[in-house]
C-alpha cells in the first residue's frame, strides 16, 4: 500500500507539527487544521468551551473501554482523614485549611497508569495519587501524581499519549509496560514529553511501597483569600516514612513473586494499625515570581525546584481504614479535577483545562449514569441540595414542585428549593484578552532544561539507573529512526546520558536534535533525589527471618523485638509453613521458603542451626533468597551456622552483610556502592 508523504514542522513553541498525507478529520469529517494543541483565549488564556475539535477527540476517548477505567484502571484504595497543622487563611478562604486541628475525611486512591485493572502492581510506570477531600464545602478531589510534571502541554494530545503507552493495536501487547516501539516513537516525536520521560526511567517509577511514594498536584493551580487576592499554588504529599524505590530486577522479579505486592503491603499496613502517614505541602507564589522564572508555570511538563519557592508543610494525611469493598469504593471512586471548593482555583494550564471536562465526562461511560455523585464514595458529606433531577439509576427521591429556579412557589406555601448564595464558589477574577488561537506561548518551547537539572540533581548510582533504564526500553524498539531519534533527543539534555544509552545498546550516536530553544544551565536540586534524601528508619520496613528446626527461639524473639522497637516487622520463613520445634519452644512460621522469596522484604537475616544451613546450602531456593537479597543492595544478617549458604552463593561479610544482631541497625539503607561489582550498569 503506497504511503502519502507528509512533512514534519515545528510548531509556535517548538511543538511536531505533522502536515499533507491522508487528511485528518473529525468523525464528522470536517478536516483539522492542528492536532496538536486546543483552542485559547490568547497564547496563554484558558481554553475555549467552542473547540469541538478538542472536546469530540476526548469524548470519544473517554468513552474507549467500558466500564474499566481507560487509564488508572488497576487501583488500590484506603480512607483516612486530613488534619489542618498550619492555616492559611490570608492565602485561601478554603475551609479545610482555615483552622488548626481541623479535620477533613478522605478518601485515596492510588495506581498504575499503563495497565488494565488485571494487570500487576510493581511495573515502571507513572502513579496515580487522587485524593478526595470530603470538606464541610463539598468535595475537592486533588487527582494527581508520584511525578511532578506531565508528558504533554496540552490535553488535546491525551488520546495520542495514552493510544501510543498502551497495548498495540494490532497485536495486544505489551500490557503494563512502555518497552515497544508506538511509546517510543511518539517520545522521540515530541520532546516536550522529556522531561517525565527522564523521571520515569528513574527510581520514582518503581516505588517499594504506595506508602512510601510522594505524590504531586502536577499542575499550576489558584489559592483565592477571602479579600479576592490570587496566588499560584502546587500541592505535595510528602510520606512521613520517606520515598524509597525498589531496584529495577527487583521490580520484575517482584511482578513473578507478588503480582499484589503494593495493594497488599498497603491493606496490610492499615489493618496492622500503622498507618501510613503523609504531609501535605504547598508552593505559593506570586505572578513577580513567576515572571521571573525562565520557564512557564502554566506549562505542566515544568516544576519550580523547592530551592526557589519552597514547601510550606500546612497539613497531615493519615490514612487508617480499609474499604469495606473493593468494587464499591475502589472501582466506583470518581475523581474529578473540576471538584474544587471555594478559595481554590484552576490555572489556565491547557492540560488542566482540558481534563475538566473529560474526567466529569467519561464517569459516564465508567459508571453508567450521570448520578454517579449518589454512589456513598462519591457523595459529599455535607449537605447537598440542587433543581437537577431523574436520570438512570436515580436514588434520591425529591419533594415538592420546585425542579426550577427562580420560582415563587413559597407564596403558595410550598418549599421553593435551594438558591444561590454570595458565600459561593467564584471564580479568581481574571482579564481574559487576546484572539481565539489555536497555538501555545513560545514560553512552553524549552524541553530540555528541567530534564537536564533532573539529570544533573541525581547521585552517580541514579544516573546509571536512568541509562540503565533508557537501554532496556530502547533495547525492546524494533525501529532503529525510532532508537536514533530518542538518543538525539537524550544527549541535548546531557551528552554523557546520550553516549552511555548508545554505547550500552551498542549503537553509534547520532547526531543531536535541534532544539526549539537551547537547554539551560538550571541549578541542581537536591529534593529530587531518594538517595539524597533517603529516610534510615525500619518504620515501615519489613524483614524477612529465614529458620528451621532448632533454630534459637531466644536469638528470634531478640532480633523481631529489635525490629519491632524500631517501628519494622518480622516476618519469619522455613522449609515448610508448620509448627516447627526449636531451641526454646515452638513456633508457625509466617511463610515458606520457596513462596516467600526475598524481594519481598527490605531486609532479610537468617538464624539456623549448621546442620539446617548444610541443608538449605543445597537448596536453590536458600540460595537465591540471599543472592536477591545481595543483588538488591539490602541488609543481610546470619548466625555463624548459616555462613555456609552464603560462601555458597558467593557473599562475603562487609557493608551490609554480618552478624544478625546489627540487622536492627544496617536494615536502615541500601548499599548502593555495592551495586557497581553486581551489574553492568550503562
Amino acid at each position: 500500500m503506497a504511503r502519502t508523504p507528509y512533512d514534519t514542522k515545528t510548531g509556535n513553541a517548538g511543538e511536531t507539527q505533522q502536515r499533507g498525507g491522508a487528511l485528518l478529520t473529525t468523525n464528522h469529517g470536517i478536516p483539522v487544521s492542528d492536532n496538536q494543541n486546543s483552542l485559547r483565549a490568547g497564547a496563554r488564556g484558558p481554553t475555549l468551551l467552542e473547540d469541538f475539535l478538542l472536546r469530540e477527540k476526548i469524548f470519544h476517548f473517554d468513552h474507549e473501554r467500558i466500564p474499566e477505567r481507560i487509564v488508572h484502571a488497576r487501583g488500590s484504595a484506603a480512607h483516612g482523614v486530613f488534619t489542618c497543622t498550619d492555616p492559611i487563611p490570608e492565602l485561601t478562604r478554603a475551609s479545610l485549611l482555615s483552622e488548626k486541628g481541623k479535620e477533613t475525611p478522605v478518601f485515596v486512591r492510588f495506581s498504575t497508569v499503563a495497565g488494565g485493572a488485571g494487570s500487576v502492581d510493581t511495573p515502571r510506570d507513572v502513579r496515580g495519587f487522587a485524593v478526595k477531600f470530603y470538606t464541610d464545602q463539598g468535595n475537592w478531589d486533588l487527582v494527581g501524581n508520584n511525578i511532578p510534571v506531565f508528558f504533554i502541554q496540552d490535553a488535546i494530545k491525551f488520546p495520542d499519549l495514552v493510544h501510543s503507552v498502551k497495548m498495540e493495536a494490532d497485536r495486544g501487547y505489551p500490557q503494563a509496560a512502555s518497552a515497544h516501539d508506538t511509546f517510543w516513537d511518539f517520545v522521540s516525536l515530541m520532546p516536550e514529553s522529556l522531561h517525565t520521560v527522564i523521571w520515569a526511567m528513574s527510581d520514582r517509577a518503581i516505588p517499594r511501597s504506595l506508602r512510601m511514594m510522594e505524590g504531586f498536584g502536577v499542575h499550576t493551580f489558584k489559592f483565592v483569600n477571602d479579600e479576592g487576592k490570587v496566588s499560584f499554588v502546587k500541592f505535595h504529599w510528602r510520606p512521613v516514612l520517606g520515598t524509597q524505590s525498589l531496584i529495577w530486577d527487583e521490580s520484575a522479579k517482584l511482578q513473578g513473586a507478588d503480582n499484589d505486592y503494593h495493594r497488599r503491603d498497603l491493606y496490610e499496613a492499615i489493618a496492622a494499625g500503622d498507618f501510613p502517614e503523609w504531609d501535605f505541602a504547598v508552593q505559593v507564589f506570586d505572578q513577580a515570581l513567576a515572571d521571573s522564572l525562565p520557564y512557564d508555570v502554566l506549562d505542566p511538563t515544568k516544576i519550580i525546584p523547592e530551592e526557589i519557592v519552597p514547601l510550606r508543610v500546612v497539613g497531615r494525611m493519615v490514612l487508617n481504614r480499609n474499604p469495606d469493598n473493593h468494587y464499591a469504593e475502589n472501582e466506583q471512586a470518581a475523581f474529578l479535577p473540576s471538584n474544587i471548593v471555594p478559595g481554590i482555583d484552576f490555572s489556565d494550564d491547557p492540560l488542566l483545562q482540558g481534563r475538566l471536562f473529560s474526567y466529569l465526562d467519561t464517569q459516564k461511560s465508567r459508571l453508567g449514569t450521570t448520578n454517579f455523585h449518589q454512589i456513598p464514595v462519591n457523595a459529599p458529606k455535607c449537605p447537598y441540595a440542587n433543581m437537577m433531577r431523574d436520570g438512570l439509576m436515580q436514588v434520591q427521591v425529591p419533594k415538592g414542585r420546585a425542579n426550577y429556579e427562580p420560582n415563587s412557589l413559597d407564596q403558595a406555601g410550598e418549599d421553593p428549593g435551594p438558591r444561590a448564595s454570595a458565600e459561593g464558589f467564584v471564580s479568581a477574577r481574571e482579564a481574559v484578552a487576546g484572539d481565539t488561537l489555536r497555538i501555545r506561548s513560545e514560553t512552553f518551547g524549552d524541553h530540555y532544561s528541567q530534564p537536564r537539572m533532573y539529570w544533573r540533581s541525581m547521585t552517580e548510582n541514579e544516573q546509571a539507573h536512568i541509562a540503565s533504564a533508557f537501554v532496556f526500553e530502547l533495547s525492546k524498539v524494533g525501529l532503529d529512526h525510532v532508537r536514533e531519534r530518542v538518543l538525539s533527543h537524550l544527549q541535548l539534555i546531557e551528552k554523557d546520558l546520550g553516549a552511555r544509552v548508545a554505547d550500552g545498546l551498542g549503537i553509534d550516536l547520532p547526531a543531536p536534535a535541534k532544539p526549539f530553544r537551547e537547554p539551560l544551565d538550571l541549578d541542581p536540586s537536591e529534593a529530587l533525589s531518594i538517595q539524597k534524601n533517603w529516610h534510615e528508619t525500619l518504620k515501615g520496613r519489613k524483614a524477612g527471618l529465614l529458620i528451621a528446626e532448632g533454630s534459637d527461639k531466644a536469638g528470634i524473639d531478640k532480633l523481631t523485638r529489635a525490629i519491632e522497637a524500631e517501628g519494622g516487622t518480622v516476618f519469619t520463613i522455613a522449609p515448610k509453613v508448620g509448627p516447627l520445634k526449636l531451641k526454646g519452644g515452638t513456633i508457625t512460621p509466617d511463610g515458606q521458603l520457596a513462596g516467600s522469596p526475598s524481594v519481598l522484604f527490605d531486609a532479610i537475616a537468617m538464624i539456623l542451626m549448621p546442620d539446617q544451613a548444610e541443608k538449605l546450602a543445597r537448596d536453590s531456593a536458600a540460595i537465591g533468597f540471599v543472592m536477591d537479597a545481595f543483588a538488591h543492595l539490602k541488609a543481610i544478617g546470619h548466625c555463624k551456622g548459616s555462613s555456609v549458604i552464603l560462601t555458597r552463593a558467593g557473599i562475603e561479610d562487609g557493608e551490609g552483610v554480618g552478624p544478625w544482631e546489627d540487622l536492627p541497625d544496617t536494615a536502615k539503607r541500601r548499599y548502593w556502592a555495592r551495586e557497581a561489582g553486581l551489574r553492568d550498569l550503562a
